[in-house]
This record gives structure tokens, sequence and C-alpha cells, in this order.
């Protein structure tokens, strides 16, 4: 039965508002999604399902009309990628919100927060604490539902976990790993979000969650290394490794940037327990079948990755990049210099199979050759704070806008058409990548493999000419390799049937 109460769901490109939107439209409900970038949310599975409203938070008129005629509205947005001052931007945002809900007539806000019942608290916390205050400044009510460490595939804590335990067989590590924390299964963060809108009457509260365990970070750490089939890992514990230091470490031994690394770790500095005075059972009770442990939770985000069915994941958000960054393609009559490196070549290479080599580009896969150049340019990354090569890619098959792939991010894509590439790399100026491919009157494939760069200021323009002798090994052998892999692609199919 179709629920008539409209819901608006912020943050749906997001790791936990993509699965969202997925679960609420199960339930039968009338969505609204609230992103800034609709090329980004029509590569969803769901895109025809819902209504898809263009806009930022920060922006009263915007986030006014994507509120109008919405009854329940989900706020699913963070901004601690955005530098120090994360905390007064998160703040201001959810403010505006609040006065946009009041003003449409939204009769509930669902707030996904963070647990912050101890003494000890990072910035991070306070600040998802801060957020669920500046959304209750109105008269809408609001239910605050706080979180400790989410496990499920493509989450950032669980890709720490994962990256930690498989990669360090003997670890030295922060005295955080003994703290407490409460971890809860994905699916059962969804489960308490998608019935906070079944609700008859609205409800204003805060309220924790947690799965049916307490138990350390090191604790954890061992649990995945047993059902990894992996030896149990030594932890030894030191005193000197502060939040920025960890955040560091993480940084360089995991796929999670040392951006996004250090309010997470300063996050576990806390013991993030979930208080039984404010638990939302009472309101909302658990699933018949219970919570999910964390061993069940570890296996099925395991289970996952194994089989490449992961919807979302912690890399889906955009990072941010430098101020002239920002702006991606801008176009040539703007002004901007626009430095190039094209390569075509025609091939007699399927369409099909071209597609499918340039779609399947990065990540474990490679780059069609001159890789360690590609992981050199990834460490330096790294080691200047970038996100390196380690993000890899969601599915190693295909693609959507929106994905992250290694320092890249997808910027458009038309299958069987073209594939366009934006760099997040740390760079002084903007970068594209793109494939395009046609056919030809006599039948053959016209492939197209360009780089673009438009640098900043005299730097930029250094950096185009000091890569160029790189470039002149590194492009040229990947359109070759790429054309030699849609080759074989053909042959393997020719033969397969005969």
């Amino acid at each position: 039965m179709k629920d008539e109460r409209k819901i608006l769901v912020t943050g749906a490109s997001g790791y936990v508002g993509g699965r969202l939107v997925t679960a609420l439209l199960e339930d039968g409900a009338d969505v609204r999604v609230f992103v800034r970038d609709a090329n980004k949310a029509q590569s969803h599975s769901w895109a025809n399902q819902v209504e898809i409203a263009t806009g930022n938070a920060t922006d009263f008129e915007s986030t006014k009309s994507a509120l109008t005629g919405v009854h329940t509205a989900f706020y699913l947005l963070h901004s601690i990628n955005l530098g120090p001052n994360f905390d007064e931007i998160e703040a201001a945002m959810a403010k505006n919100f609040a006065k946009a809900a009041e003003s449409c007539g939204v009769k509930q806000i669902i707030y996904l927060g963070g647990i912050n019942n101890d003494i000890k608290s990072s910035k991070h916390l306070n600040s998802r604490e801060n957020t669920g205050k500046s959304l209750a400044t109105t008269s809408v009510p609001v239910i605050e539902l706080r979180a400790g460490i989410i496990i499920g595939s493509g989450s950032a804590s669980f890709e720490m976990l994962r990256h930690l335990t498989h990669r360090l067989p003997v670890m030295t590590t922060p005295k955080w790993v003994s703290n407490k924390t409460h971890p809860i299964a994905i699916r059962d963060v969804l489960w308490y979000l998608r019935n906070c809108t079944k609700l008859e009457k609205p409800v204003a509260g805060i309220f924790d969650i947690g799965g049916p365990e307490v138990l350390t970070y090191a604790d954890m750490m061992q649990k995945f290394a047993k059902l990894s089939g992996l030896r149990k890992r030594l932890i030894i514990k030191v005193p000197v490794l502060t939040p920025k230091l960890s955040s560091l470490w993480i940084g360089f031994v995991t796929p999670v940037p040392t951006s996004l690394a250090r309010p997470l770790v300063g996050s576990l500095i806390s013991e993030v327990v979930a208080d039984p005075n404010k638990s939302i059972n009472n309101l909302i009770p658990p699933p018949k079948e219970g919570l999910i442990d964390v061993e069940k939770a570890i296996s099925l985000a395991l289970s996952n990755v194994s089989s490449n069915t992961v919807s979302t994941r912690w890399s889906d958000a955009t990072l941010p990049t430098a101020p002239w960054q920002k702006a991606q393609s801008d176009p040539e009559w703007a002004g901007e210099m626009i430095l190039r490196d094209k390569k075509i070549r025609i091939t007699d290479a399927s369409i099909k199979s071209l597609w499918e080599a340039i779609e399947e580009i990065g990540g474990e896969n490679g780059w069609y050759g001159s890789d360690f150049l590609w992981y050199l340019r990834g460490l330096l990354d790294r080691m200047i704070g970038g996100v390196g090569l380690r993000r890899g890619r969601r599915d190693p098959i295909h693609l959507r806008v929106g994905d992250s792939l290694d320092f890249w991010r997808v910027e458009s894509l038309i299958p069987e058409q073209s594939l366009k590439l934006y760099a997040e790399m740390i760079l002084p100026g903007k970068a594209w990548l793109e494939f395009r491919i046609s056919k030809l009157p006599n039948g053959q494939s016209e492939v197209i493999q360009e780089a673009t760069f438009s640098p900043r200021g005299l730097g930029g323009q250094l950096y185009w000419y000091a890569v160029l002798p790189l470039h002149g090994l590194v492009f040229p052998t990947m359109i070759r390799n790429l054309i030699r892999s849609a080759n074989r692609k053909d042959y393997a199919a020719k033969n397969a049937s005969v």
C-alpha cells in the first residue's frame, strides 16, 4: 500500500542515504531526494522511482522548494571534510534547514547523529550533537537517532577495520583501541530510520541506537580476523599515538584518507556506548528476529564485498578540493587555459568490447600499463593529504556517475559512448581524463583518449610541463592496452559463439 505522506531524504547520494531511499521505496513510501547533483542521483537504481530536487542545504530558497509538500524530512548531512570550521558550517546548515522545514509545514524531522555520552568528547561528536540542537530550534519535532560505529559493506568504519586487520598482523596502536564502543549493523540503522516514518504522531526526542554487544575496537579487530580466516592479531598499545598521528597512520594503511580518518579517530577517544535511558525500543521495537550481532554484521559485509554487491560506499560523498578545483567542467569560453594530451586510434574492436574495457579501468583492474607510475602518483597524493589510489572502485565491472575511482570521480557517463573522470587528487588546477568511442562509416571504431588540465597560475602550468614526459609513457600505453583488452574480449566472444 502506497504511503501518502511525502518523505524527503537529504544526503541520498551518501552511504546511509542511498540505502535508506531503497528501504523506503520497499515500504511503498512517496520519496523525494534533495541533492546537489541531479546527474549523480540519476545513476542510482531508484532514480526513476523518486522525485529529484536539486539545491544546497545552505541555501534557504532551494531548501524550501525541496521541502514543500513534505511530511517527514530526513537530515543525513555532515560537513566533516570542510576544514577546521566544519562544526560552525554544520550548525548553520542545520538551522537553515529547520527554518525552511517550519516555513513549509513539515511535520517531522529525523536526524541521524552520533552517540555522545562520554565526558571526553571529540569535536566531531560535539558537532553532531550541536547539529541536533540546531535542528530542534523551531517548532518542527525532531527525532534524533544517535549511533556509534556502523558496520556494513562500504562504510568508512568498516573499511578502516577491514584494512587495518588484513594488512597488519602486528599492530602498535593507541590506547583508544581499548575504549568501549557500541557498534550497530547498517541493516538495523535502516530498520529504525524507516520505522520512524510510520509513527502515528510526530515525536520529539533523542534516542541512542546500538547493537546487542558492547565491545572494544580491538575486540572487533580480532572478530574480523577470525571471520576472515586470519590469525589472531597481536595488538601492542602505546601511549604516544595522538589522534592526529593515528589519523595519519590510518590514512597511510587504509583507503580512508587522513581528512576523513581524523574525525573518525577523534570519535574513538570517547567511549561510544548507548545510554539505556535513551533507548529507542519503547518507541520502535527491534526486529522480531532481533538485532544483528557484530560477527553476523561483519559476515554480511564481507559477503557483499566478495560478491561485488556493495550498493553504497563511504567514498560516494564527494570530497572537498582546493577552492580553484571546486567548479568542474567550466566551459572554454569562460576564459580558462586548457592544456590537452589527446590520443586518437582507429581499431577493428567492437564498440561493446571497447566500452567494457573502458568501464573496467582502475581499482584492482589497474590502468592498462605503467601501473607503478600510477602507484607512485597515488603515494605522492597520500603523502600530501590527498585520497591516493586506495579508494579503488565500488564495483569491479560497472561504473555510475558519482562513483569514486581511485583518485578520480566519475563526472559523466554515457554507455558505449563516453566516460569522463574528474581528478580529486591534490593538484595546482583542475584535471579530467575522458574516453570517447564511436563507430565509423567503414565499420571500424574510433577511440579518443583525452587528458585535460586547467592550470592555476604559473605553478599549474609548470606542473603540466613537468609531468609531460610521464604522459609520454603512460597515455600511449594506456590506449594501446585498452584496445588490446577490447580485442581479446571480441576474440573470446567469437570463440564462445562457435
